[in-house]
């Protein structure tokens, strides 16, 4: 449901219902047993909502749904989502979580949409915007097909509203959608992976000093801030005129699924919170408290079980480096 007054809204274009299965010792090839299995509505957008709810944060969430399954909603308590009702089914995501092992994650592609029905999306997205007064929007996840052409979901309409009532867009998808919308310079901040803004930029990178020209590529191209995830090594935001470093000290990782959604809305919860009319490091906002609170959310999501963030009790503490090393070397090197 939407409320008045809400800061941030979110769009997830192909939702999904996340099962996971969590086992003690996995014999690939053979039967296998769950101890347990849990059951989320999920998807990067709808992740970032239900973790600012944690804040007392009012996130409304946009989501297209196949209308085959009409209680998921009030099954996976997610009833703080607008929901477009459409045909079909919705996909199904898999997750087997190993006691002390690694996590494997399975998912299906995104469900197509009708233009049509693509349109009413956009359409919603910006009554909500309107409605709630929010300042920030944020487009998370896999860009559908559409039925009618086999291309991708169009977010240019979009942007153009956005733009219009200034809006601010936190995009965060992969593939051929990243650098498409990269090299729009479109989004006020983009959110990859250290693989992702490898593949965007076609280099590899092996130190933080790579992340960061990598990074800077996208703010030639109109992106006014990177969030670049490094996995053990944090975050690096990258503005035009700044590198800053964020990371904590090492935990316990039991389930990363979702971890970059909770970085997100760890950002978002410090910089809505402390909103500034100051020009903070060129683009203004406060980059530096919003990864500091970005990397303490994250940490917190991989020592949890679940997809989505449950908890943002006992934060581990965050490092900030200003003047980054360029020199250190990536825990988890990605190649183009």
């Amino acid at each position: 449901m939407t409320g008045k007054n809400a800061p941030i809204v979110t769009l997830t274009p192909a939702p999904t219902l996340d099962r996971t299965y969590f086992v003690k010792n996995l014999e690939p090839g053979a039967v296998n047993r769950a101890d347990r299995v849990g059951e989320e509505l999920a998807g990067k957008g709808i992740n970032v909502s239900r973790a600012l709810r944690l804040a007392g944060i009012d996130a409304p969430g946009i989501v297209p749904i196949g209308d085959a399954d009409k209680g998921v909603l009030e099954r996976t308590n997610s009833e703080f989502l607008t929901p477009l009702w459409v045909d079909g089914t919705l996909r199904v995501s898999t997750t087997i979580v190993e006691l002390d092992g690694p996590t494997t994650k399975i998912n299906e592609h995104p469900r197509p949409l009708k233009q049509a029905d693509w349109d009413q999306v956009v359409k919603l997205t910006i009554q909500t915007i309107e409605a709630t007064g929010a300042k920030w929007l944020v487009v998370a996840g896999a860009h559908p097909e559409i039925v009618e052409t086999g291309k991708v979901i169009d977010l240019q309409p979009l942007f153009d509203k956005m733009e219009a009532l200034g809006i601010r867009v936190v995009l965060d998808t992969s593939g051929p959608a990243l650098r498409n919308w990269a090299k729009s310079g479109m989004a006020t901040i983009m959110k990859p992976n250290a693989h992702e803004l490898a593949e965007c930029v076609g280099k590899d990178l092996n130190t933080i000093g790579d992340v960061i020209d990598a990074a800077r590529q996208l703010n030639k191209w109109g992106v006014n801030c990177v969030m670049a995830s490094l996995g053990v090594d944090g975050i690096i935001a990258v503005t035009g005129s700044h590198a800053i470093h964020a990371y904590t000290d090492h935990v316990k990782v039991i389930n990363t699924v979702g971890a970059g959604d909770s970085t997100i809305a760890g950002f978002l919860s410090a910089v809505t919170a402390h909103p500034s009319e100051e020009n903070h490091y060129g683009v203004g906002f406060d980059v530096a408290e919003g990864i500091a609170a970005a990397v303490q959310w994250g940490a917190a999501k991989v020592q949890q079980p679940t997809s989505g963030l449950s908890s943002i009790e006992n934060l581990v503490e965050a490092h900030i480096e200003l003047i980054p090393n360029r020199d250190q070397l990536l825990g988890e090197p990605a190649t183009a």
